[in-house]
C-alpha cells in the first residue's frame, strides 16, 4: 500500500467545491449502473497494446469511522491483500505475480478521507487475464475474509506506517490542523488513525467497517484498455450485479467545512523542522455543508 501522504490528503478535501460538480462524461467512455446500485466506466484505449487498467472506487474512507475505528478504512485497505474467498492466503499476490504483475510496484491501493481505490494494471498477453483482473477487483470489493489470525498479523505492519509518519510535520500538522479544518468531521479523522486503536480493537470493529460501507451502491469500476467494451460490461454485469446492499444500509453521510468570519492564524514551529513554509488558504462557499 502506498504510504499515507498526511499533509497532500489533508488537502483533497478542500477541492470538494469541484468535485461535487457534474463533470460532463466523454462519449467514448460506457458508462452504467447495475441493478444494485454499482457505477461501471469502460473505455477502449488501444496504446499500450495488450494492457487494461482497472480501477475499484469505493466512496467511504477515515471520515466515516466512528470513534472505535480510528484507522480502520486504511487497515480494511490492507486487509484485502491478506486473504479473499477466491485468494486466500497469499494466493493473491503469487497469482497476479505469476502473470507479470508485481506487488507494490503495480498493483496498489490508497486511503483518503473520503475514498478508498484500488488499481490493478493487468497484461493481456494471456488468455484469461481479463477475467483474473476482474476476479481480484470482485475479491477486493465484496469478499475480504478477515479472519481473525490475518488482522493480528497485519497490526504490526500499519503500527510501522504510522510510526514512519510521526516527525516534525506530524507535530506542527496536529497544531495547525484544527484550525484549517475548523469545526469539521476532517479533522478528527486522519487516515492512519489511532496507535491505541490500531493496537487493541477486535476483530469484528473491522468487520463491521466493511459490512457497512463496503457495499454496491458506494462503489464504482473503472476499466480502460486494449478490450472489447461490449465483452467486459458483460463481464462486469455478470461478475459484480449479483451481490446485494444491507437491507438497512447506513446514511453515507458527506461531511462539509463550516465556515467561519474571523481569519484563523496558525505559527508553528517544531527544533527538528528542515524546511520553513507559508501558506495562505481561502475558503468558499463552495466548501459550505455540501
Amino acid at each position: 500500500m502506498k504510504k499515507l501522504l498526511l499533509s497532500f490528503s489533508l488537502f483533497l478535501f478542500m477541492v470538494g467545491s469541484l468535485i461535487a460538480q457534474n463533470v460532463p462524461v466523454d462519449n467514448s467512455v460506457r458508462t452504467g449502473t447495475l441493478p444494485n446500485g454499482m457505477k461501471y466506466y469502460i473505455r477502449k484505449n488501444v496504446k499500450p497494446e495488450k494492457k487494461v487498467e482497472m480501477r475499484l472506487a469505493i466512496n467511504a474512507g477515515s471520515v466515516l469511522e466512528d470513534e472505535s475505528q480510528l484507522g480502520l478504512a486504511h487497515f480494511m485497505e490492507h486487509m484485502n491483500f491478506n486473504g479473499t474467498k477466491n485468494f486466500p492466503g497469499n494466493k493473491l499476490v503469487d497469482a497476479l505475480q505469476s502473470v507479470g504483475i508485481k506487488f507494490g510496484q503495480h498493483l496498489n491501493a490508497y486511503t483518503s478521507f473520503d475514498e478508498t481505490v484500488y488499481m490493478l494494471p493487468v497484461p493481456l498477453d494471456k488468455p484469461g487475464n481479463l477475467d483474473l483482473g476482474l476476479k481480484v477487483m470482485e475479491d477486493w470489493a465484496f469478499n475480504a475474509l478477515l479472519t481473525d489470525e490475518e488482522i493480528n498479523k497485519e497490526r504490526g505492519v500499519v503500527l510501522e506506517e504510522l510510526r514512519l509518519g510521526l516527525g516534525p510535520d506530524k507535530r506542527m500538522m496536529d497544531k495547525w490542523l484544527p484550525k484549517v479544518a475548523y469545526n469539521s468531521q476532517y479533522a478528527k479523522r486522519l487516515p492512519i488513525g489511532s496507535k491505541d486503536i490500531l493496537e487493541n480493537f477486535k476483530p469484528e470493529v473491522l468487520r463491521k467497517f466493511h459490512q457497512e460501507w463496503y457495499r454496491p451502491d458506494l462503489m464504482a469500476l473503472v476499466v480502460v484498455g486494449d478490450i472489447n467494451v461490449d465483452e467486459v460490461e458483460q463481464k462486469v454485469k455478470t461478475n459484480f450485479g449479483k451481490y446485494k446492499n444491507p437491507a438497512k444500509p447506513r446514511e453515507r453521510t458527506v461531511y462539509g467545512m463550516p465556515s467561519h468570519k474571523e481569519t484563523l492564524v496558525s505559527v508553528e514551529t517544531d527544533p527538528d523542522a528542515t524546511t520553513s513554509q507559508v501558506q495562505l488558504i481561502m475558503k468558499d462557499d463552495g466548501l459550505k455543508n455540501r
